[in-house]
């Protein structure tokens, strides 16, 4: 009994991540191939070839991106994103919605942006238990003047972190917070280990002895925040 239970759990370890991966991958192609569809009937590949192949949709959503990215990247076509962009700010509904998604996205996937660049560990939800989030930016304007108006506050000199703190082991939803930069304390650790971290709910420690620094990184903080 005591190799067979090895054996089960040891099949469990190797196939569950794979299954999981397959899964994954195939739900993202079979939703890219429905890209697909946008194309009229008599251009579509199912049509054209007489047979389904999994992962045009794939090739097709990448030469879209690419080709309007070149375009947006020449004069005529910043030209034409611009106006495109204006025209969108006049529709009253369509204008919030897409301002908000528009500074979300150009934060995370622009070049110069800072989103989700350092790991940091943070007080969270109450004094004396830790957890791990990333630094998203600085709040300003009218948030920070309230912010420094707090008590406990150092006043204009007192610096803050906007921070996102993931929920395990689905980093995508979580929380948005403000804190003292004086309460965070950055990791030295890649974004994707921290994610990894996450995910695995503890389970898979970035670099093994790195566990005991995050303890003495956690320790240290407190004794310089008491």
């Amino acid at each position: 009994m005591p190799s067979i239970r090895k054996w089960l759990f040891s099949g469990l370890l190797v196939l569950v991540p794979l299954i999981v991966t397959l899964w994954v991958l195939e739900w993202v192609i079979s939703t890219l191939d429905q890209t697909l569809r946008i194309l009229p009937t008599s251009w579509q590949p199912d049509q054209l070839l007489g047979m389904h192949i999994p992962g045009l949709g794939v090739v097709f959503a990448l030469v879209v991106v690419l080709s309007i990215g070149a375009l947006a990247s020449n004069i005529i076509g910043n030209k034409l994103v611009h106006w495109w962009h204006a025209l969108l700010h006049r529709i009253p509904v369509v204008r919030s919605v897409y301002s908000g998604v528009k500074q979300v996205s150009d934060t995370l996937f622009s070049e110069k942006g800072n989103a989700f660049r350092k790991a940091l560990l943070v007080e969270w939800p109450h004094e004396g238990m830790w957890t791990i989030a990333f630094l998203t930016g600085s709040p300003a304007g009218d948030v920070l003047r309230h912010l420094q108006e707090k008590p406990g506050s150092m006043g204009e000199f007192d610096e803050f972190h906007s921070v996102y703190v993931p929920t395990t082991p689905n980093p995508t939803g979580g929380y948005f917070v403000m804190v003292r930069k004086s309460a965070c304390v950055e990791l030295q650790m890649s974004v994707d280990e921290a994610l990894t971290y996450i995910v695995s709910m503890g389970v898979i420690v970035p670099g093994g002895p790195k566990n005991a620094q995050i303890k003495a990184l956690a320790e240290a903080a407190a004794r310089s925040n008491p």
